[in-house]
């Protein structure tokens, strides 16, 4: 792989397992002062990933505030808008609502937000389930490209990216190390 100048280009390492600790705990932080506490919310991952970030949130807030929030999954694969242009259909991932989200502040939790189409399948998702006092937005890292008008409260970290370009989030739950790629576009 090479840029227009001849220039070998590489995957770059844009946050490793301290950074991606420290920004979760900042979010953590943030939640918890913009909601004066954390009695009335909820945590939702988006699963594979965001499922696992709620997890260490939910730790980070518990180690804050010592109250553990409820933590579950909003799976979002059968409300996705490519499904039917999709040859395979997407498995079914993991959908777990701990409690009634009526009248919570539930935060929903992405690993990498993109073009909000995800976010927007969520959504749709969470809707089914009940009708929360309002519904937040964090995610890891924030990499622009939005083609639908979503945008996070909360943002570990945004990385400008190329639209060719991947972000790769690997979490050692998952992965066996905990680290943020950008891979290079082909």
């Amino acid at each position: 792989m090479s840029d227009k100048a001849g220039y070998a280009m590489k995957n770059r390492l844009v946050m490793d397992a301290v950074a991606i600790d420290r920004a979760l705990a900042r979010v953590a932080h943030e939640i918890i002062e913009r909601n004066k506490g954390v009695e009335d919310i909820v945590i939702l991952g988006i699963p594979t990933r965001g499922y696992h970030l709620a997890l260490r949130l939910q730790a980070a807030i518990e180690a804050i505030e010592k109250m553990k929030p409820p933590v579950g999954a909003v799976d979002a694969t059968l409300y996705r808008d490519d499904l039917t242009i999709k040859k395979d259909q997407p498995p079914l991932k993991k959908m777990d609502i701990p409690i009634s989200i009526d009248g919570r502040t539930v935060i929903m939790v992405d690993d990498v937000l993109f073009t909000g189409r995800t976010v927007r399948a969520a959504l749709n998702a969470l809707m089914d389930f009940g009708r929360p006092h309002s519904i937040q937005l964090a995610t890891l890292v924030d990499r622009g490209h939005r083609e639908l008008p979503v945008k996070a409260d909360y943002v570990g970290k945004n990385i400008p990216t190329g639209l060719k370009e991947a972000v790769l989030v690997h979490l050692a739950e998952i992965d066996g190390v905990s680290e943020v790629i950008v891979e290079a576009a082909p």
